[in-house]
Order: structure tokens, then C-alpha cells, then sequence
């Protein structure tokens, strides 16, 4: 099995809109990202104009589409990226495609684009991304506490973070 990262392109949006609005998949979005054909296409058409502080990056296997992720600056003169927007198609879980896909995305993010830190936030109900981020490297850093509103219901959000070091050890 090979798995690999690229950038979206506009013929990817057809995947992305079955992809995010699959019912394994919508409930652990967050529910700012965009669940329809225009939103996405304007995502994918902004990674392309400012590949240096938004991106928005289809995983395959073998070839073949299985996810997305993307990340966005943070804060520029830090040089601090984001990441985001995570999703694995069910056919393609079990395998670890996320695990090896995010080490990919580290390395790009880090050595190509030059970033320091990578950060990120996971829903405190979300375990199963929660051990995917700790498998791929990443450090939890603490807890907010109920800090988002979801569907009515206050929820937590668990911060992770990586730095070159981490990826050096």
C-alpha cells in the first residue's frame, strides 16, 4: 500500500463533497467547513493561490483518493500552520492511511514550507482522532474546556502540538 499527499484540484470536489458529508465522517468535521460543492471549490481554489498559507490536500492510496487534510497560517512571523479539516474515507480505516499520511504532511509543512510549530485541535469526544494525533507524533498540550458549541451541547477540545524536534527524535 502507498500513500500519498497532493494538492486538490478542482476534479477532486466530487470526492471531498461525498467524503464530507458521509455519515462516518460529517459528525467529527467541524461544523465551519464547508459541507457543499461551492465551499469547496473555493478551498481548493484558495490552495492553489496561496500555497504558502492555506492548503487543502487529498491522501491516496495506491493512486486512488481515500481523504483530505489541510492546514492554514497561524500566525505568520512564528511561523505557526493550523491543521485541520481531517478525514479518512471509511473504506480506507484500519489501515493506518491517516498515520502515514499526517507524517507526510509534517515533513511538507516543516522542511518545504518552512514551518516551526503545527497545531491543532480534536473534539473531546473524537478518541479516535485523538489516539491517531498521538500515534503521528503529536504532543497533547491541554484541554479546553467546553470550548465549542456543537448541535447545542458545549464540548471540550483537546490541543495537540508538534515542533521540528519532535519530528528529529
Amino acid at each position: 500500500m502507498s500513500v500519498s499527499i497532493r494538492r486538490a484540484e478542482p476534479s477532486d470536489v466530487d470526492f471531498l463533497l461525498e467524503l464530507m458529508t458521509h455519515e462516518d465522517v460529517d459528525p467529527f468535521m467541524a461544523v465551519v467547513r464547508p459541507r457543499d460543492r461551492d465551499g469547496l471549490l473555493a478551498e481548493i481554489e484558495r490552495s492553489q493561490a496561496e500555497p504558502q498559507e492555506f492548503g487543502r490536500f487529498v491522501i491516496e492510496v495506491d493512486g486512488e483518493p481515500a481523504g483530505l487534510m489541510g492546514f492554514n497560517v497561524a500566525n505568520a512571523r512564528s511561523r505557526i500552520a493550523n491543521l485541520g479539516s481531517l478525514a479518512v474515507h471509511p473504506d480506507f480505516r484500519g489501515r493506518h492511511v491517516a498515520d502515514e499520511a499526517a507524517r507526510i504532511f509534517q515533513r511538507h509543512l516543516i522542511y518545504d514550507l518552512g514551518f516551526h510549530r503545527l497545531q491543532l485541535e480534536i473534539y473531546g469526544f473524537n478518541e479516535r482522532a485523538q489516539r491517531h494525533a498521538e500515534r503521528a507524533g503529536f504532543v497533547k498540550e491541554g484541554v479546553r474546556r467546553k470550548a465549542y458549541d456543537r448541535h447545542g451541547e458545549w464540548v471540550d477540545s483537546v490541543i495537540y502540538g508538534l515542533v521540528l524536534e519532535d519530528l528529529e527524535s
